[in-house]
């Protein structure tokens, strides 16, 4: 139902989104770093969900529109395409952030940790056009079930999150700690993300044109 392409593709837009400075990542960091990896992994948890309730939203409502309505779906594609490549140039341009220059946060109870890390997410435009402009170019819907295959590519979406979000939570300490004295790993950590960004936003833009039936 989903080819292996659309799965490696979609993981690769995943990790690069995830390694992207955002609310997401800033707010885990911050929490990791002020209050512990506990209270990172419980903010975790709140953004996980929130990517779910992203998912479930954006797949109920948009799976069937893609056969039905063909310039949506192209017009989506160059939208996310579009926006990787804006992504690209705020880390790449002078003075651009990395996700590690943190800001100091108060400290807070479990329960308003995971509900901050649910609200950050929910809030965030990046997860918006994740599930909205880049997961559905990865649907074939003459593969069948586009429902289906746009859960499992959002999915792998969330996997990835998950577990790159978990090992920066837990090592969040000592790498801001790390890169803060050394300013020049910490410019090449943002050219390698953009890079990466960059180019799945442009390897998009060139397929765009491509039909939701191809």
């Amino acid at each position: 139902m989903v080819t292996t392409t659309a799965v490696l593709d979609m993981a690769l837009v995943a990790l690069g989104m995830v390694l992207t400075p955002g609310p997401n990542m800033i707010y885990l960091i911050s929490r990791s770093i002020g209050q512990g990896w506990r209270a990172g992994m419980v903010s975790l948890g709140g953004t996980m969900v929130g990517f779910v309730v992203y998912m479930t939203m954006a797949n109920v409502g948009l799976s069937a529109v893609f056969v039905l309505v063909p310039g949506l779906f192209v017009g989506l594609k160059l939208v996310g395409a579009a926006y990787l490549l804006h992504l690209a140039w705020k880390t790449l341009r002078p003075g651009g952030r990395s996700p590690f220059e943190t800001v100091t946060l108060p400290r807070d109870s479990r329960s308003r940790l995971f509900r901050m890390g649910l609200v950050t997410n929910l809030l965030n435009p990046k997860a918006a056009i994740m599930y909205l402009a880049l997961v559905p170019q990865f649907v074939d819907p003459s593969r069948g079930a586009a429902m289906a295959q746009a859960f499992v590519l959002g999915g792998v979406q969330i996997t990835v999150s998950a577990v790159v979000n978990t090992a920066i939570v837990l090592a969040a300490g000592g790498i801001a700690a790390f890169l803060a004295g050394r300013p020049t790993w910490m410019a090449w950590q943002r050219r390698v993300t953009g890079t990466l960004l960059g180019a799945v936003g442009v390897k998009l833009a060139l397929a765009a044109p491509a039909p939701a039936n191809a």
